[in-house]
């Protein structure tokens, strides 16, 4: 594997925490601790536009495509939305009374889900946006939700260390069980392309594997970063996903054998200065963001 840094963008004056795809194949959004939601293009990654001005901090982004809005979640428990056509802001969501850290949707099911940090997991009806439930999960924060690709079941990582299994659409709580260390927050939840597994990075600083057709039984656990992980993101064509860790690094991994693949620091590849906090995968870029207010466009090639 060879991987070559592109572009480092800086027009971010704050830690990039959020960053989501576009319709467009070239283009993706970012959103820091700014308050500005931008959109860049990689055929021209160094000018950046702002799309939005929030007036709090942006942990979340959620592009609805057939709706062709974006969603911003921030600090205070708003979710804002924008019309990407008008490129104004629609109106603000208000179903948490903390951050809302992470943000999905199901088509199939015409729910749009987030999480956030005062504990709760709030649904709505995807067509008109009108909160449907919430429940509450836990006290402390919520840090991250995935859909398995399937679509009848979510999952949410949750601050006390445990992971909860719902199913979909009836929202029942299917499964919750301690996932990493106890009160070590599940930062980062993802499926696996053909939904088998199910991957989840901790402040405990490992990463874990669940078989997912056998009760999510843990496979095995990883002592994968020097501090704790922030996201996992899987690659468009399946073979690789990758880690990102408030330890400064990103890795790569073997998608078939969990083998890591590559480690993309600060001396060796020119890499993050703090922690890295998003990943996103655009074409056969890696994208990453992170506190040092910059994001890396990375070229991956086997």
């Amino acid at each position: 594997m060879e991987v070559k840094q592109i572009v480092r963008l800086t027009g971010h004056s704050g830690a990039v925490y959020a960053l989501e795809k576009s319709s467009d194949k070239n283009k993706f959004f970012s959103g820091s601790s700014d308050h500005i939601v931008a959109e860049w293009d990689l055929n021209a990654a160094d000018n950046g536009q702002m799309l939005a001005q929030i007036p709090e901090i942006i942990y979340s982004l959620k592009l609805i495509p057939q709706k062709n809005i974006l969603l911003a979640g921030q600090s205070a428990g708003g979710i804002h939305v924008i019309d990407l056509l008008t490129r104004k802001e629609m109106r603000l969501l208000q179903y948490h009374a903390a951050g809302v850290f992470d943000l999905s949707f199901s088509e199939e099911q015409n729910l749009l889900f987030s999480i956030g940090g005062e504990g709760t997991f709030s649904i709505s009806h995807l067509d008109d946006l009108s909160l449907f439930k919430t429940i509450k999960l836990a006290d402390e924060k919520l840090r991250s939700i995935a859909i398995h690709p399937e679509q009848k079941e979510a999952v949410i990582g949750c601050g006390d260390g445990s992971i909860c299994v719902f199913e979909l659409p009836s929202l029942q709580l299917k499964k919750r069980w301690l996932a990493h260390q106890e009160k070590f927050s599940v930062n980062a939840v993802q499926y696996s392309p053909d939904g088998n597994y199910l991957l989840s990075g901790s402040r405990d600083a490992h990463l874990n594997i669940f078989d997912v057709k056998n009760d999510y039984k843990l496979m095995t656990s990883i002592p994968a970063h020097n501090y704790a992980i922030y996201c996992i993101a899987f690659s468009p064509d399946k073979k690789y996903f990758a880690t990102a860790s408030r330890d400064k690094t990103l890795k790569i991994w073997d998608a078939e054998n969990f083998n890591v693949l590559i480690r993309l620091d600060k001396e060796k590849y020119e890499g993050h200065l703090n922690s890295v906090n998003k990943l996103l995968w655009k074409n056969d870029n890696l994208i990453s963001g992170g506190d040092d207010r910059s994001i890396i466009v990375w070229k991956v090639s086997s």
